[in-house]
């Protein structure tokens, strides 16, 4: 057994192992720091992997007879590394942080204690880090602390999930048992995240019955007329309206839904037909830090804030300000608040809600229910859940609220920047999110004139179904190309930004993009001519193939 328990850490804390453990950290650490390179995305040589190459990793994969030894186990884990990207001034895919010091020690702390979340018997800490955490984000978007509660889960469509289930619950307690009536409706904008797609599949509700909202041509947000007009029409056809859901800063465009207005919706409908409260839940996975604004002084400007940014800051906050009108809400910290894969947190308003959706305690007999421990989340989906509101809890206070102001602000100036840049050195592009702000930058390239013209009369509806689809195939041949050099800078893209209607039919088009995406703090506004001259070239190669083909 001696060689086993060389693979564990010491029992009595003796140093020996303890610096065998911490010297196999530096190794790893070393190796890492290693293969950065600040002028490249991508951590070493990146290696497109084919099918092949994965049907080889099928084949040639076992398990040896005996251990290999923690050496060795080093260097298969440096092989992970190469090619990876990683998340530095020249990342700017999507919302992949770079995850800070205090995060990362936060995380080690969490693997080392092992502490299952289910019970504070079992997880001390990690129930005391998600006291802390929903406390202080309640605080920051305007809950009482002392009626709200939440819990950490899988991803922001863990917290749409659980919001989903709970908005069940709250109007059917039946239907644990019984199943989900057969006649509730979901409503999103179109621009929405497809976890609530998955959701309603999942809770049985079904993708029949999750109704698509039109987007605001301009703000690419949720169109208010349109959300009443759908929930109306539901409720007419012997429908119930049972849940919407408010997107706080979309993935691909940033876009903020009006939340106040939705509310507001809510509310006359269910006065006028007499309707139980409709669940609206804010995923406000990623836009939600900008709640860090929430008691900025803006006419003071402590910060000194550039005016445009200020500016933009400014109208940010106005939208973000109402989250506390939602029955929940959430936070992805493995978004914008710059910690490690998975960290998400789900909020409610009033925490009684949870027990809604708690089980017998018969049918847990080994958790809880006992005179000592007085934490037990029988409510989550999950039983086994980490401690990662430990990395959370740690980067609010490292950073602060100053801290993370300073950094959301800086996305937004580098963005600020960048259309414009982008602007002067390519005339025949245009930025397709003009109207909202945060660390997103979506923009769409055309063959022919002027690109902020061709964008209008597409976001208007007076382009064809065939320039748009011919439109996209350009954009989806720069996104190829580009993606091939993204070792270089790897930028995003997506092949539905939002939709836009035809001239010519009656369905909604989808628009292909390419996306800049500022997630990392060491992308600043130093680096963008090399950004944009990277992209023009690109963008002249595909153009220049394309014009030679005709």
């Amino acid at each position: 057994m001696k060689d086993i328990l060389e693979l564990f850490p010491s029992d009595d804390g003796n140093k020996k192992t303890q610096e065998l453990f911490l010297e196999s950290i530096k190794k790893i650490v070393r190796n890492l720091g290693d293969l950065k390179n600040e002028n490249q995305a991508t951590l070493g040589n990146i290696e497109e992997k084919s099918v092949e190459y994965y049907n080889e990793l099928i084949h040639s994969s076992y398990i040896p007879k005996t251990g290999i030894g923690i050496p060795n186990v080093i260097e298969e884990l440096n092989q992970f590394m190469n090619g990876h990207p990683y998340p530095n001034k020249y990342y700017l895919s999507n919302a992949v942080p770079l995850p800070s010091i205090p995060s990362l020690l936060g995380l080690l702390t969490m693997a080392l204690l092992n502490g299952n979340g289910v019970w504070d018997v079992y997880g001390p800490a990690a129930a005391e880090a998600e006291v802390k955490v929903v406390s202080m984000l309640s605080k920051l978007i305007g809950y009482d602390p002392n009626n709200s509660g939440g819990y950490t889960t899988w991803g922001g469509q863990g917290c749409v999930f659980s919001s989903l289930r709970l908005a069940i619950s709250k109007s059917f307690p039946q239907a644990k048992e019984q199943g989900v009536p057969q006649n509730v409706y979901c409503f999103a904008s179109e621009n929405a995240h497809y976890s609530l797609l998955k959701s309603a599949e999942a809770t049985g509700i079904g993708t029949n019955n999750l109704i698509k909202v039109k987007a605001d041509p301009h703000t690419n947000s949720i169109d208010i007329e349109d959300l009443e007009k759908k929930i109306i029409e539901v409720i007419e056809k012997g429908g119930i309206p049972l849940y919407i859901l408010a997107t706080m800063g979309t993935t691909d465009t940033f876009a903020i839904d009006n939340i106040k207005k939705i509310k507001e919706v809510a509310e006359f409908i269910e006065d006028k037909y007499k309707l139980n409260s409709i669940y609206i839940h804010a995923d406000s996975a990623m836009g939600g830090f900008y709640s860090f604004f929430n008691n900025y002084e803006f006419e003071q400007n402590p910060l000194l804030f550039e005016p445009s940014v200020k500016d933009a800051l400014k109208q940010i906050q106005e939208q973000m300000q109402y989250m506390h009108l939602a029955d929940s809400v959430c936070f992805d910290f493995h978004k914008l608040g710059q910690a490690p894969y998975a960290t998400s947190i789900w909020i409610v308003k009033n925490h009684n809600d949870l027990h809604i959706m708690d089980i017998e305690q018969n049918d847990t007999p080994y958790l809880g229910n006992r005179s000592y421990g007085s934490y037990h989340t029988g409510y989550t989906l999950e039983c086994s859940r980490s401690g990662n509101a430990i990395p959370m809890y740690v980067n609010l206070l490292a950073f602060g609220i100053e801290g993370y102001q300073k950094l959301l602000a800086n996305y937004v100036r580098v963005n600020l920047l960048f259309r414009k840049k982008l602007r002067e050195a390519l005339p025949q592009v245009a930025v397709t999110n003009d109207y909202t702000y945060g660390p997103i930058t979506t923009f769409r390239f055309y063959m022919h004139g002027d690109g902020e013209e061709n964008w209008n009369e597409e976001r208007t509806g007076k382009s064809t179904q065939e320039s748009i689809e011919e439109t996209n195939k350009l954009n989806i041949e720069i996104f190829n190309h580009l993606g091939k050099n993204r070792d270089q800078i790897f930028l995003g893209d997506t092949t539905r930004s939002c939709l836009v209607n035809a001239i010519n039919g009656s369905e909604r088009n989808p628009i292909s993009t390419l996306k800049f995406f500022s997630i990392s703090p060491y992308t600043t506004v130093e680096c963008l001519d090399e950004v944009v001259a990277f992209i023009k070239k690109h963008v002249l190669t595909v153009t220049n193939d394309i014009y030679a083909c005709i």
